[in-house]
């Protein structure tokens, strides 16, 4: 069954299993198996119970056979042989139902081909053979595409980082249809998985204490699939339990997402920048999450500056959000003047969708659609692919960067920006 973040190796799997419920397919089947060179005890009793017990232990061989017959809901019982099934394993189904809605069904949920019992040998090898050929043949990736790697960082606690994030990666895997990798670097109070209504699972804290563990095979395994074409990686580590890591973990991480993604986004806590500042190393889009106050001025100019020292490949968009339709802390004006830059995209506060998307366990721009919180989440997704476009057409250039003025002076004029500020503490 073909997952789309399927690695480009097979590994090293068995060339074909069989489960079967009766005695004429079993002794068929193993006939049939020797003669194309594979092994008969490779034959199973038992039908599909038995082949998910089996496969979730196991490596999914090349070509799995599966019969039917006892299940009770055909759909729902290939959705579970799709969870334990390796990507890229090419499965034939058989079974008592001669309806074409099903045939149509199995078909379009993944399967190979649909055999009506009881078949014949010559109706065996020929959809054996076939799916021998479709299992080796060239694979068609499509138009090749550079993997695209956009870091989200929040100057500040509770501007909205991580929602950004989820969005995000949401519009690229839904929108674009492009399979994309959610990664969730606040191991200990992460949000991403809640914020689609799923189970973390262990898979980060997994991949942080064993990384000699990660590979093409851990990441199909570890990930939580929220759709066909996303996939998150996460964690609720105890917070009596430190998690020790030199960062490695990480990077091997993402170096796995490039071979088996299109897109991969971090929701990068800011602190990662001083724990681990390795991991902008092939960032191509940072997005900086903040908010028009004081503090959040104060530290988009320390975190711009960061990047431009440390990232000078990544192309940065600044991004305001939860901007309240009253005049905020400091204006857009001024805020962009002390961080000498445009704000590349404004979001627009919303109780009522934000409230939404928390109850429904959904992403902000999918409940946000048709509102202006959807809209902007819609120029934030053109920004992103945009900037990555800029960025990998600029790669191999040589980049300069000049010095700015000190950290202390531009925070200093941001004061003289919100003077109402400064007269109520007087007066107080």
């Amino acid at each position: 069954m073909n997952a789309p973040w399927k690695p480009g190796a097979s590994g090293q799997r068995d060339p074909f299993h069989a489960f079967v419920c009766d005695d004429h397919s079993f002794d068929l089947l193993r006939v049939v198996a020797a003669e194309m060179g594979w092994a008969p005890e490779k034959v199973n009793k038992g039908g599909m119970r038995n082949a998910v017990q089996s496969l979730s232990i196991t490596a999914s061989p090349q070509i799995l056979f599966i019969d039917m017959s006892e299940s009770g809901d055909p759909l729902n019982d290939i959705n579970s042989l799709a969870e334990v099934c390796e990507p890229g394993t090419v499965v034939i189904a058989a079974g008592q139902v001669n309806d074409v809605r099903l045939y149509r069904d199995l078909l379009a949920s993944g399967i190979q081909d649909y055999l009506l019992k009881p078949f014949g040998a010559d109706q065996l090898r020929d959809a054996l053979a076939q799916a021998q050929a479709v299992f080796f043949a060239p694979r068609d990736a499509g138009p090749e595409r550079p993997h695209m790697t956009t870091a989200v960082i929040g100057t500040r606690g509770g501007v909205g980082a991580s929602s950004l994030a989820t969005s995000l990666a949401w519009l690229l895997s839904d929108k674009r249809q492009r399979p994309t990798a959610l990664l969730d670097l606040d191991v200990h109070f992460g949000t991403n998985a809640l914020a689609m209504d799923l189970e973390p699972g262990r898979g980060l804290t997994d991949a942080i204490e064993n990384p000699s563990r990660i590979d093409g095979l851990f990441i199909e395994r570890a990930m939580v699939r929220a759709s066909d074409t996303l996939a998150i990686l996460s964690a609720e580590a105890p917070i009596s339990q430190p998690l020790l890591t030199d960062g490695g973990a990480f990077y091997q991480l993402l170096e796995e997402f490039r071979a088996a993604f299109e897109c991969s986004v971090i929701d990068l806590p800011r602190a990662m920048l001083i724990q681990h500042p390795h991991l902008m190393s092939d960032v191509n889009v940072t997005v900086v999450v903040t908010e028009l106050t004081l503090a959040a001025a104060r530290d988009s100019i320390r975190i711009l500056s960061w990047l431009k020292t440390n990232a000078p490949q990544s192309r940065v968009l600044v991004v305001a959000n939860r901007v309240h339709p009253g005049a905020p802390e400091i204006s857009r004006k001024d805020f962009e003047q002390s961080i000498e830059r445009k704000v590349d995209v404004l979001i627009p506060f919303d109780l009522k969708v934000a409230s939404q998307a928390a109850k429904l366990g959904k992403t902000l721009a999918e409940t946000a659609k048709g509102s202006k919180v959807g809209a902007a989440c819609n120029t934030l997704l053109d920004a992103v692919l945009g900037a990555a476009e800029e960025a990998e057409a600029d790669e191999g250039r040589a980049t300069s960067s000049k010095k700015g003025d000190s950290l202390l002076g531009k925070i200093s004029d941001l004061k003289s920006m919100i003077p109402s500020r400064r007269k109520g503490k007087a007066s107080a």
